[in-house]
């Protein structure tokens, strides 16, 4: 017998996930960011993480994450918002708008990038 978390399928636990964080019931990010990420469709497949302001996202649902795309860091004392590549590796660029923010986290994602798959990232 399989317990719930394996019964649900990986859209299903992104779906859940990302409602979640558009509820707001998550402190560490803010709901303006949530909104913005979930605005594009590629990163809606995606499971979202966040942490201390930054999101960012995984091809999978469990851990360890498979970093894709890039992160969103809140707004930076020049009043733009970074976006850094995969794991926070290197910057990939600056954006003035939450919007642009998250469209060069597309722009980033691997051309197979297809929807978050179950498990860790060791198991996929």
């Amino acid at each position: 017998m399989t317990d719930n978390a394996d019964a649900r399928s990986a859209a299903e636990i992104v779906d859940e996930e990302w409602r979640l964080l558009l509820g707001g019931s998550h402190d560490l990010i803010d709901g303006e960011t949530v909104r913005a990420a979930s605005a594009q469709p590629r990163l809606r497949r995606l499971f979202p993480l966040v942490s201390h302001g930054v999101m960012y996202f995984s091809g999978c649902t469990g851990m360890p994450a498979a970093h894709v795309g890039g992160q969103v860091c809140p707004r930076g004392t020049d009043g733009r918002f970074r976006v850094r590549g995969p794991r926070g590796v290197r910057t990939l660029g600056r954006a003035e708008t939450l919007e642009e923010a998250f469209a060069l986290v597309v722009a980033n994602l691997p051309e197979e990038c297809g929807p978050a798959v179950l498990g860790g990232a060791g198991r996929v």
